[in-house]
């Protein structure tokens, strides 16, 4: 029993107590070089955001030095030191602020406004975002305590990841988008505050000297305040996670509807967006088949075996939309074709060019299609149907299928001749 307790203690190798303290408070500490070196992160970080990639995100999160004031607050609260709980307090929120303006600064200034998928996935925290915090920031502190710091501060950092949040949250600001703004906050506070409760937890196990000798009624109310807090977190967290696993049923639902009943039948599908909230609907559109009203009935009808019941079917056919119902769904279908109208222009551009290029090619219409392969898996073709007089030889088709292939991006290019 001994033996098996000495794996898991974690007095054994422990730092001298005084000497974590005085670190501890050294890092809480946003003055100077610390500011600069906050300000620079937020830029780089804000820049990742912006082009989408994670290698940019990633270093910004290596080189912040957020985590000083919220391990601070911890130990604070484990020790009873209120003086160094009131500083850490006061240093994080001049690196929040400070944060908050140089993003929002940033992205005023920055010609690229798309909200790409990495920031989005700063906006929609949930309970999976809490444990990370805490078990990230359990890692974080045991490894500060430890007189061989060894590698896990760096993995900490990104697995913590407080700079994306603040970044989101100022492009919130930026683009007059509070949800956006909200979210990132909320998920910036989850960080921070579980963080903190994770060192607060291993302070008290290594059980740190009292800087406060506080009376049991006042760490009562302590650990009162604390407890609310951890609710006040937690329970928006589980909603949103579990509004997160219901989205993706959904989706996942909706993604069998469609290869069961159009591409396993051959059903060329060149558009397709399946949206959750605040309406459930399937919108699809087909490369050649249509589809009468009495059809659409049908498969509406069909909806529910698949267990997606009150989801509404809608299904392009020649920039119109089948059997609309309401005036929700005209503005919908509106937008819609919105959107439809900007891809038919760059496709538009593609002909012209080919026109150029192929001379003796009569292009029809190009959209992408969910291609079964006869297993669970699938991918994704484009295809070009095109007329000509005699069909292309293997040469010129090669050709055709090289130049879409850059033109488009796409590894897949089917040539069909009508």
């Amino acid at each position: 029993m001994n033996k098996l307790l000495g794996f898991i203690d974690l007095q054994s190798g422990e730092e001298e107590k005084a000497k974590v303290l005085d670190n501890v408070v050294r890092n809480t500490s946003f003055r100077g070089a610390n500011l600069w070196i906050l300000a620079c992160a937020i830029v780089v970080a804000s820049v990742g955001l912006n082009v989408n990639s994670t290698a940019v995100i990633i270093g910004a999160m290596l080189i912040s030095p957020l985590m000083g004031p919220i391990v601070g607050a911890g130990f604070a609260l484990g020790t009873y030191d209120f003086a160094l709980l009131k500083k850490s307090g006061k240093n994080l929120l001049i690196a929040t602020v400070v944060s908050l303006l140089v993003s929002t600064l940033y992205f005023l200034i920055s010609p690229f406004k798309g909200a790409q998928s990495e920031l989005l996935a700063r906006t929609s925290p949930n309970i999976y975002d809490v444990l990370i915090a805490f078990f990230g920031g359990l890692v974080g502190v045991i490894a500060i305590t430890r007189a061989e710091k060894g590698n896990p501060i760096p993995g900490v950092a990104i697995a913590t990841a407080l700079m994306p949040p603040l970044c989101t949250a100022g492009y919130g600001l930026a683009m007059g988008n509070y949800a956006y703004f909200l979210g990132a906050l909320f998920l910036y506070t989850i960080n921070c505050f579980f963080i903190g409760i994770a060192t607060f937890v291993i302070v008290k196990y290594l059980k740190y000297p009292l800087v406060n000798h506080v009376d049991k009624v006042k760490q009562k109310q302590i650990r009162i305040a604390i407890s609310a807090l951890i609710v006040l977190l937690l329970v928006p967290s589980i909603y949103f996670a579990y509004e997160m696993i219901q989205e993706k049923k959904f989706r996942a639902r909706a993604d069998e509807f469609i290869k069961t009943e159009f591409t396993e039948k051959g059903q060329m599908v060149v558009h397709k967006k399946v949206a959750v909230f605040p309406i459930a609907k399937i919108e699809l559109a087909f490369l050649t088949k249509r589809f009468s009203n009495r059809e659409i009935d049908s498969l509406q009808k069909k909806l529910v075996q698949y267990n997606l019941p009150n989801t509404r079917l809608v299904i392009l056919q020649d920039s119109i939309i089948a059997n609309p119902s309401t005036a929700n769904d005209i503005g919908y279908i509106l937008s819609v074709q919105k959107e439809l109208e900007k891809q038919s222009l760059n496709q538009e551009q593609i002909f012209k060019e080919l026109a150029i290029l192929f001379p003796d090619i009569v292009p029809v219409s190009m959209g992408n299609h969910d291609y079964y392969l006869g297993t669970d898996s699938s991918k994704q073709v484009t295809v070009l149907l095109y007329q000509h007089t005699n069909g292309l030889d293997s040469t010129s088709a090669s050709k055709l299928q090289a130049w879409l292939a850059q033109k488009l991006q796409s590894a897949h290019i089917e040539l069909i001749r009508k």
